[in-house]
C-alpha cells in the first residue's frame, strides 16, 4: 500500500502532469526557452528591436502550429516505429552522410532531373539562409552596434563577437544576406512555377491551394523585402514604412500557414534521415523475399512491422492464398489485386511493369 502511495506522488510531480497534452507542453517550453535566450543575449531586454515585433509574435504561432502538426504525425502507430527505432540508429556510421544528401545537398531530388535539383537548391538554401539571419535578430540572439571609429561590432548572445568595417566584405554581405537569400527564392520559385505551367503531367495533378499559393507567398516575401532594399538605396525611402508594413504582414501569414500546408515538408525534412538509417540498418540485416516472386523488396523487420501496424488499426490483409498482402512487392501487390476481381491469376505473370525501376 505504502507503495503504490509513493509511486503514485512520484508520478503525479511529473512535468507531464503539469499540462493538458503533449502538445501544450512542447509549446511552452520550447517558447520559455526562447524568452529565457532572448532575456540573456540581449542583456536583460536591453536591445531589443520593437520593429520586429510582429515577426516574432508570427514565429511563436508558427511554433505552435508546428508542434501540433507533428505530435499529430508523430502519434500515428506507423510514424512512431520507424521515429523511436531511427533515433536509435543516429550513431550509425552513415548517418553524418545521410545527412548531407537529404539535407544539404538533395542527392535524391537529382534523380528526378538536374531543372528540380537546382530548383530545389535556390528555395531550399534560400530560405535556410534567410531563417539563419532573420530568427537571431527577431529574438535579439544577434544584433549590430556601431562605435565612432567606423566598425560595427557583431554581438551574439549578449557577447562581443568581432568587430568588422562599416564598408567591408563582411559587413556587405551581412547588410545583402536576406537579399541574396530573397534573389535565390525568387529564381527557385519563378522555375517550380514555369514546370508547373509547362509539365502536363504536374498541371493534371497540382491544385491552386496546395501547390500554387505556397509558391506565390514565398515569391511576395521575397520581392517584398528587395523592394524595402530599392527603396532605401535608390528611392531614399519613398514608401519604405508602408512596404515594411506589407511585408512584415506576408511573413507573418506564411509562417502560420507553413505548419499546415505544403511547406510543412520544410521543418519535417529532417526526419527523412531516421527513415533511410531505419530502411538501411535493417536491410542490412535480413531482407524479405516477395510472396510471388522472390525477389527482395524490403527488409524483415519493414515487412513485419507494416503487418504490426495494420493489427493495430484493426486492418488485417491475410489473403487465402496464405500470405499477407504486406508481403508482396509493389508489382506484385497491384497485380495481385487485379487477380481477385478478374479470376485470374494475374500476379503469377513474369511480366514487369514499364516503370517497375524508373529512379526518383
Amino acid at each position: 500500500m505504502q507503495t503504490n502511495t509513493s509511486t503514485n506522488k512520484k508520478t503525479g510531480r511529473s512535468i507531464d502532469h503539469a499540462f493538458a497534452s503533449k502538445f501544450a507542453k512542447s509549446v511552452f517550453l520550447t517558447v520559455s526557452a526562447i524568452v529565457i535566450l532572448s532575456f540573456i543575449a540581449t542583456r536583460m531586454f536591453t536591445h531589443v528591436d520593437l520593429n520586429l515585433y510582429g515577426y516574432m509574435v508570427g514565429t511563436i504561432v508558427f511554433i505552435g502550429g508546428f508542434f501540433y502538426r507533428f505530435i499529430a504525425w508523430g502519434e500515428r502507430p506507423p510514424t512512431k516505429i520507424f521515429i523511436k527505432k531511427g533515433l536509435r540508429l543516429l550513431k550509425r556510421k552513415s548517418t553524418p552522410k545521410t545527412a548531407v544528401n537529404h539535407l544539404a545537398i538533395y542527392e535524391f531530388i537529382k534523380n528526378r532531373g538536374l531543372y528540380r535539383w537546382v530548383q530545389h537548391i535556390l528555395i531550399g538554401w534560400g530560405c535556410v539562409l534567410a531563417c539563419l539571419v532573420t530568427f537571431p535578430l527577431v529574438f535579439g540572439w544577434m544584433y549590430f552596434t556601431m562605435d565612432e571609429n567606423g566598425y560595427y561590432t557583431i554581438v551574439l548572445m549578449g557577447m562581443n563577437l568581432m568587430e568588422v568595417k562599416a564598408d567591408g566584405i563582411i559587413a556587405w554581405f551581412s547588410y545583402n544576406a536576406l537579399n541574396i537569400a530573397a534573389i535565390m527564392v525568387t529564381a527557385g520559385v519563378c522555375m517550380a512555377l514555369r514546370r508547373r505551367l509547362k509539365n502536363m503531367q504536374a498541371r493534371a495533378e497540382q491544385k491552386f491551394i496546395y501547390d500554387f499559393l505556397p509558391l506565390y507567398l514565398l515569391l511576395f516575401i521575397s520581392i517584398t523585402g528587395l523592394l524595402l532594399t530599392v527603396q532605401n538605396v535608390f528611392l531614399h525611402g519613398w514608401m519604405q514604412p508602408q512596404m515594411s508594413l506589407i511585408h512584415q504582414f506576408s511573413v507573418i501569414v506564411t509562417l502560420i500557414y507553413l505548419p499546415f500546408g505544403k511547406l510543412a515538408h520544410i521543418p519535417f525534412r529532417p526526419v527523412s534521415v531516421f527513415a533511410r538509417n531505419y530502411r538501411e540498418h535493417y536491410a542490412e540485416q535480413e531482407e524479405k523475399k516477395c510472396k510471388v516472386c522472390g525477389d527482395h523488396f524490403v527488409s524483415v523487420e519493414q515487412s513485419n512491422d507494416v503487418i504490426q501496424v495494420l493489427g493495430v488499426n484493426a486492418i488485417e490483409f491475410n489473403m487465402e492464398d496464405g500470405f499477407n498482402l504486406a508481403e508482396l512487392c509493389l508489382p506484385c501487390r497491384r497485380k495481385y489485386r487485379i487477380s481477385r476481381f478478374s479470376g485470374i491469376a494475374t500476379h503469377q505473370l513474369k511480366v514487369k511493369e514499364a516503370n517497375q525501376n524508373a529512379k526518383g
